[in-house]
C-alpha cells in the first residue's frame, strides 16, 4: 500500500498515548483523517472551522495534560491553527500538529491550497519537522517513524508544548472501494524517560542560609494547573516557616483562610508608604502569568532585595524586574526540601527565628481579611444591575468540584477581584490573554470531564468565537455566562480610551446582537437574565445548575455605562 506509512501515523499516536485527535475535513489531509478515523484506539472529534479546532484541541490537552492531535488540509487552513498554537506555546500545553501538504516541487505554481507551510509556526512550537513525500525507500519508513517518536516524546518533555509535523502527500490520498486500511503493529517506538533536577548539597546550604537570615520573605504563586498536593506543601511551608502565600485566582489558590487571594483589592492603593509595611526583602515566585496589575506595580515599586523563581525552564522570565536568581526545579520538590532543611535546623539549634517572618505574613493575611470585608460590604450597599456585582453572585454559587473557564477581558479580572468561594479548576488563556477561542476551550475542556464545566465570557469574545459551538460533539455538561453589554466594555474601565470621545465607535464597538438564536441553532437550553427579569438571579441559577441533555447558555444582559460608573464605585471605595 502506497500510503501504509501514513497509516502508521494513526498506529503510532495510539500507541504512545495520542488517542484524542481533532479533524477539520479537507481533501489533501484524506490519507491522515481516514487512518486515524478507522484506528480503533483512537477517538475522533470533526470540527469544521480549523481555528474552533485548534482551540477545542488545546483545551482538551490543557485540562487533560495528554498530547493532543490537530489535523487539518493544505493551504490557508495550516495558518488558521496559529493562534491556538501560540496559545499552546506560552501555556506549555501538548499538540501534535499535522498539516497535510502539497509535494515541495508544487509550491508557488498556482495550484490550489498550496503555501510555504514547513517551520509554519516560526518560534512558537518547540520543533518542526516534514516528512517526505515518497515513501518507497526505507529509509522513508524509518524516518517517520523516528520523526513521529520523537514529536510525541517532545511533546511532553518539559516544558511541554505544541510540536508541528508537516505532511506532504501525493495523489492518490483516498483508498479504492476494495482497499482496506491496515495499521503495522510492529512500528518502533521509542520511549523518552523523565528527569527530575535536583540540588546540590553545597547550593541548598546557600539557599538555607539566605532563606534563614531574610525576615520578610513572601511567596507569590502565578498561572498554575491544579496542583493539591503542591498547595498541601505550600499550606505547611506558609505556617511553619511564617511566610504569606498569594496567588491569582488562576494560579488555582484554595479558598482557605491561611493564602491571600485578595491581593489586587488591597494593593491598589497609590500611597506606597501605606504599603511599605508589607514590602518583601525575598519574594520567591512559582508558576506562569500574573493577572493582577496592582501586584505587578508593587513589587516594581517597592521591589524586594532578592527575588527566587522556581521553575524547571531555561527561560529567563522577569515580570516584577527583580529577578535575581533561577532555581531550575520543581516547586514542590522545592518547598518540602527546604522546609525539611528549616525544620532540622531548627531542632538541633533549639531555636526559632522565625517569630519576625510570622509577623510579616500576619500583616498580609491581616490585610486580606480586611479586603474581604470591604468588598463584602461594597457588594451589600451596591444595589444597581451591573457585572460586578452579578459576577461576584456567580462565584459564590458555583457547586463543588466544578471546572471554571474565564474568558480574557473583564471576566476574568472580575473573577480575580472577587474569588472563589469553593474548590473549583480554573483555567484561562493567559498565554496570550487574547479574546479569540475562548469558548472552544471551554468546550474541549468539557468534552475530557463529566464535571461542569462554567465558562465565564463577555459579548465580544463570545460571538468572535461562536463557531466553537458549530459542530456535533458539544458536551451537555458545558455551562456558557455570557455577559452581554453591547461592546467591548473593558475600554470604558481602562483609563485611555476612557477619555476619548471615539469611545464607543471604535473602542467599544457597539453592537445589537443577542445570543438566543446561536443558542437555538447549536441546540443549547437558552436561559436569560436582565434588570427587569421576572425570575431573580436564585431562580434562574438554579434551573442554570439543573443536570440536562444538552448544554446550556445563560445570556446576562447589563449596561455598559452603569458597569463603568459601579466599577468606578469601586475603585473609589475606600479600602
Amino acid at each position: 500500500m502506497i500510503l501504509q506509512s501514513i497509516n502508521n501515523i494513526a498506529e503510532l499516536c495510539a500507541r504512545k498515548g495520542v488517542q484524542q485527535v481533532v479533524i477539520s475535513p479537507g481533501s489533501r489531509s484524506a490519507a491522515l483523517t481516514l487512518a486515524f478515523a478507522r484506528h480503533r484506539g483512537i477517538k475522533t472529534k470533526v470540527i469544521p472551522d480549523e481555528r474552533v479546532a485548534a482551540f477545542v484541541g488545546m483545551g482538551m490537552a490543557q485540562y487533560s495534560g495528554q498530547t493532543v492531535a490537530l489535523v487539518c488540509t493544505s493551504g490557508s487552513a495550516a495558518y488558521d491553527l496559529a493562534p491556538a498554537v501560540v496559545e499552546a506555546f506560552f501555556q506549555e500545553i501538548p499538540l501534535l500538529i499535522l498539516t497535510a501538504d502539497r509535494p515541495k516541487e508544487w509550491i508557488h505554481q498556482q495550484d490550489g491550497q498550496t503555501i510555504y507551510q514547513n517551520e509554519l509556526y516560526g518560534k512558537h512550537v518547540k520543533k518542526s519537522f516534514e516528512l517526505p513525500a515518497d515513501y518507497t525507500h526505507p529509509d522513508t519508513n524509518w524516518y517517520i517513524e523516528r520523526v513521529l517518536n520523537e514529536a510525541i516524546n517532545l511533546s511532553q518533555a518539559y516544558p511541554k508544548g505544541p510540536v508541528h509535523i508537516n505532511v506532504p502527500i501525493r495523489e492518490p490520498f483516498y483508498p479504492t472501494a476494495d482497499e482496506k486500511i491496515t495499521y503495522d503493529r510492529n512500528v518502533r517506538l521509542i520511549e523518552r524517560l523523565e528527569t527530575q533536577s535536583t540540588l546540590s548539597t553545597e547550593t541548598w546550604h546557600r539557599l538555607q542560609n539566605e532563606f534563614e537570615n531574610t525576615p520578610r520573605v513572601l511567596i507569590a504563586v502565578g498561572q498554575l494547573p491544579p496542583q493539591s498536593a503542591l498547595w498541601k506543601v505550600l499550606k505547611e511551608f506558609s505556617e511553619e516557616m511564617g511566610v504569606p502565600v498569594l496567588g491569582d485566582i488562576i494560579s488555582n489558590i484554595p479558598a482557605d483562610e491561611d493564602f491571600v487571594r485578595h491581593h489586587d483589592v488591597f494593593l491598589r492603593v497609590k500611597n506606597y508608604e501605606q504599603l511599605a509595611d508589607l514590602q518583601p526583602d525575598l519574594l520567591i515566585t512559582i508558576g506562569d502569568s500574573f493577572i493582577s496589575k496592582n501586584l505587578k506595580l508593587f513589587l516594581r515599586k517597592l521591589a524586594p532585595a532578592r527575588h527566587w523563581h522556581i521553575k524547571p525552564t531555561e527561560q529567563l522570565i522577569d515580570t516584577f524586574q527583580t529577578l535575581s536568581l533561577q532555581v531550575p526545579v520543581e516547586p514542590a520538590y522545592f518547598f518540602q526540601k527546604l522546609l525539611e532543611d528549616m525544620d532540622y535546623q531548627q531542632f538541633v539549634h533549639q531555636d526559632d527565628d522565625s517569630e519576625e517572618r510570622a509577623q510579616y505574613r500576619e500583616k498580609w493575611l491581616q490585610a486580606e481579611r480586611h479586603a474581604q470585608r470591604k468588598l463584602a460590604q461594597f457588594f451589600r450597599q451596591e444595589t444597581r444591575w451591573n457585572e460586578f456585582t452579578l459576577v461576584d453572585s456567580i462565584m459564590r454559587s458555583l457547586p463543588q468540584n466544578c471546572v471554571l473557564h474565564l474568558a480574557n477581558s473583564m471576566p476574568v479580572r472580575y473573577a480575580n477581584l472577587v474569588g472563589a468561594s469553593t474548590q473549583v479548576e480554573v483555567f484561562a488563556n493567559r498565554g496570550t490573554s487574547g479574546i479569540d477561542g475562548c469558548t472552544s476551550t471551554a468546550v474541549g475542556s468539557a468534552m475530557m470531564t463529566d464535571k461542569l464545566v462554567f465558562l465565564l465570557t463577555g459579548d465580544v469574545s463570545f460571538f468572535y468565537d461562536r463557531n466553537a459551538l458549530w459542530h456535533p460533539h458539544l458536551p451537555k455538561n458545558l455551562r456558557i455566562v455570557l455577559f452581554n453589554n453591547n461592546g467591548g466594555n473593558i475600554f470604558r474601565l481602562i483609563d485611555g480610551p476612557s477619555a476619548q470621545p471615539e469611545l464607543e465607535q471604535y473602542f467599544e464597538t457597539r453592537h445589537h446582537t443577542s445570543a438566543r438564536h446561536t443558542a437555538e441553532d447549536a441546540g443549547l437550553r437558552y436561559l436569560t437574565l436582565r434588570d427587569d427579569s421576572q425570575n431573580s438571579f436564585s431562580e434562574v441559577w438554579a434551573a442554570f445548575l439543573k443536570e440536562d441533555s444538552a448544554p446550556k447558555l445563560l445570556e446576562i444582559c447589563t449596561n455598559p455605562i452603569q458597569n463603568g460608573d459601579v466599577f468606578q464605585s469601586y475603585r473609589n471605595w475606600d479600602v
